[in-house]
């Protein structure tokens, strides 16, 4: 390594180390000890434009190892992107661009959110499958201007030991996924101690298995780490993993190699005598040599040179393919077709039949009129009625179509989907059975925060999936997913409403959102006035009243239990004013005040049927409340004998109101 390179390694690692010291808080060690791959990486490999961050055929560059954010905002800041040297001051502070996590949308160049391990590396493999898709899709024969690049990540031996790496790390090697370089920050420490203490596998023969590429490096040759990523960038068949040995909290003479190093500062001392270790000789801090910002002031000339090139031959593309660049533009504007809940008119949709059911013959018309739409199940197309039918499935030699077959790997379909959601082109949706979103709560609470388009398919909604019993019958799941901010569930209740929910996930660009059906047959509701999407866009409409001139009452519920909540209503009509609103949306509904007084008056008297764990419904809905709802697991038998048992029938929902009214 020249003194040069030398300089350049070490303003990385002491800018890192300053943002950390200032703010009290963070983690220097890794910044410090990846500072010479980094290095390499973004001055000789990594293709951006900092003055169109959103270039589309950028290269893609995830920090897994979101914990080492200082890395990622000193090499922002030097590569030229709108990082100030303020951000880097205000480091972990309240409202500051730089987080002591990198959060998606707080600065240009950060691709994704990290910090939760595995997350990053799942959405790298999605990013790759994206840049692989946009190949088949958009490039010609005379211009290869879309997909031509490579996504890269660093990741850590935390991201190695969660589970979502390996699912992540099974798929990408069976697509074969050789635009994807993994850069493995093999430091052997965390927090505890050496990851001796509970990590003695062998990474490299395990990601061998797994199908990737694998190379071993000293992660401060800086010859190594070059030659190591062109032999990642030459391969053709497979994803590849550069192990690279690394000291972490490189410098420092007392903290290096230690776990002290991991989540705390240096302290000024450490800092001090750090500096002195590396041949620092600059008092002033967060300071950056001339020499240093030339080497990047020249990197960044050089790629905005490149750019610009890609530019002139997009102008020509552009020319040459109308269709294509419109559908092009149409991917990125996120375009819906205007008034697009009007292009279903199967009569399907009107007979009665499960609500999943219902969302399959949805979802092929939309494939049919938004091809940005793609996605997949976790092994359950057949039963939550996902495979677009107009489509193949991607493959390792044939990345055309618009299924993925994500296997039985739930967490790592969540994560990748951001990576779809988050690469800008694509509206990615998957699906399972709703129990099982549990294995995709950390991907899906990261969809939130990052206000990703993702859509969520999760069928087989309640226990009235019968026989299958306990075990698959989700109880707290509704009510848990309605907790996470920014994700708007919606549970359809018959056809039209399921063209409605499709029409919000697909109208909701700044969240996500899951669509909870059923797996047994729902009766169709009788919408009368005709039903009304932009109201029921609200997460409520009315859907039955009756007005006796008593006291009135007023049942909500959602999916499979509306139909039994009006044949209820029915019962009690004979004494009562009754009205039952099918709540589509709690999470919209609780949102629109004034529309929500218009149909709950006050002086009425609320009962909310839920054939699941009824919490949160008390914080939206105010007036006197009856619950009927489930505070226990299901049981194994048929649907019928499951809702006379547990109370779901029409009679025994107005037997349980009428003891309330009289109590």
């Amino acid at each position: 390594m020249n003194s040069l390179d030398q300089l350049d390694v070490n303003t990385i690692r002491i800018l890192s180390a300053e943002g950390v010291q200032k703010a009290n808080s963070g983690h220097p060690g890794m910044p410090m000890g990846m500072a010479d791959v980094a290095y390499i990486l973004w001055t000789k490999f990594l293709k951006f434009n900092p003055h169109e961050p959103k270039w589309i055929n950028r290269d893609r560059f995830v920090l897994s190892a979101g914990h080492g954010s200082m890395l990622l905002y000193s090499l922002l800041h030097l590569s030229g992107f709108d990082v100030s040297m303020n951000d880097l001051k205000s480091f972990r502070q309240l409202d500051s661009r730089t987080p002591g996590h990198p959060e998606y949308g707080c600065l240009p160049g950060v691709e994704t959110t990290t910090g939760p391990l595995g997350q990053g590396f799942a959405n790298a493999v999605g990013m790759a499958i994206a840049a692989k898709m946009m190949k088949e899709r958009f490039n010609s024969p005379t211009y290869k201007l879309f997909g031509e690049h490579f996504v890269y990540a660093i990741a850590g031996d935390g991201d190695l030991m969660e589970g979502i790496s390996s699912e992540a790390a099974s798929i990408a090697g069976h697509l074969g996924l050789n635009n994807l370089i993994v850069i493995y920050d093999d430091n052997k420490i965390t927090i505890d101690g050496k990851t001796e203490l509970a990590f003695s596998e062998d990474v490299e023969k395990r990601f061998q298995a797994f199908g990737w590429n694998t190379l071993k490096i000293d992660g401060h040759n800086h010859e190594e780490i070059e030659n190591a990523i062109r032999t990642a960038q030459n391969q053709k068949e497979k994803p590849s993993l550069i192990l690279a040995r690394t000291t972490i909290g490189f410098g420092s003479p007392n903290k290096a190699d230690t776990s002290s190093v991991h989540g705390s500062p240096l302290g000024a001392d450490e800092l001090k005598k750090t500096k002195e270790n590396l041949g620092w000789n600059y008092e002033e801090e967060f300071f950056i040599p001339n020499e240093v910002k030339n080497i990047f002031d020249r990197r960044k000339n050089e790629l905005i040179n490149e750019y610009e090139n890609w530019n002139l031959d997009f102008a020509k593309w552009q020319i040459e393919n109308p269709d294509r660049h419109k559908e092009l533009q149409n991917a990125l504007n996120k375009f819906i077709p205007e008034n697009f809940e009007n292009n279903f008119s199967d009569e399907n949709l009107l007979k009665d039949a499960a609500t999943r059911s219902h969302s399959g013959n949805i979802l092929q018309k939309i494939a049919e009129l938004i091809p940005s739409l793609v996605g997949g199940s976790a092994d359950l197309n057949p039963s939550t009625n996902t495979y677009i039918k107009c489509s193949t499935a991607v493959s390792k030699n044939n990345f055309s179509g618009r299924n993925i077959h994500f296997g039985i790997r739930e967490h790592a379909m969540g994560g990748i989907l951001n990576g779809l959601a988050l690469y800008g082109t694509f509206i990615p949706f998957g699906s399972t059975f709703l129990v099982f979103s549990d294995y995709m709560r950390p991907s899906i609470r990261l969809a939130a925060l990052s206000k990703l388009q993702v859509i969520y398919v999760f069928t087989h909604d309640s226990i009235f999936l019968g026989e299958d019993g306990p075990t698959h019958q989700p109880i707290e799941h509704l009510a848990s997913l309605r907790m996470i901010p920014n994700l708007n569930v919606i549970r359809p209740a018959d056809g039209l409403e399921t063209i409605s929910a499709w029409n919000e996930a697909l109208k909701n660009t700044t969240g996500p959102t899951a669509i909870i059906l059923t797996r047994q047959k729902v009766k169709t509701i009788n919408h009368f006035n005709n039903f009304n999407f932009r109201i029921a866009s609200k997460g409520a409409h009315l859907i039955y009243e009756s007005k006796t001139g008593g006291e009135e009452i007023i049942l909500l519920a959602s999916g499979s239990e509306v139909s039994a909540s009006i044949e209820a209503a029915k019962i009690l009509s004979a004494s009562y004013s009754v009205k039952v609103l099918s709540v589509l949306s709690l999470n919209s509904f609780a949102k629109e005040k004034e529309f929500m007084n218009s149909l709950i008056p006050q002086n009425s008297k609320c009962v909310v049927v839920e054939a699941g764990l009824s919490t949160g419904w008390g914080d939206v809905i105010r007036n006197p409340l009856l619950k009927i709802d489930l505070t226990d697991f299901g049981k194994s038998a048929p649907d019928n004998i499951l809702a006379d048992y547990f109370g779901f029938t029409p009679q025994k929902i107005a037997d349980k109101i009428l003891k309330w009214l009289n109590h």
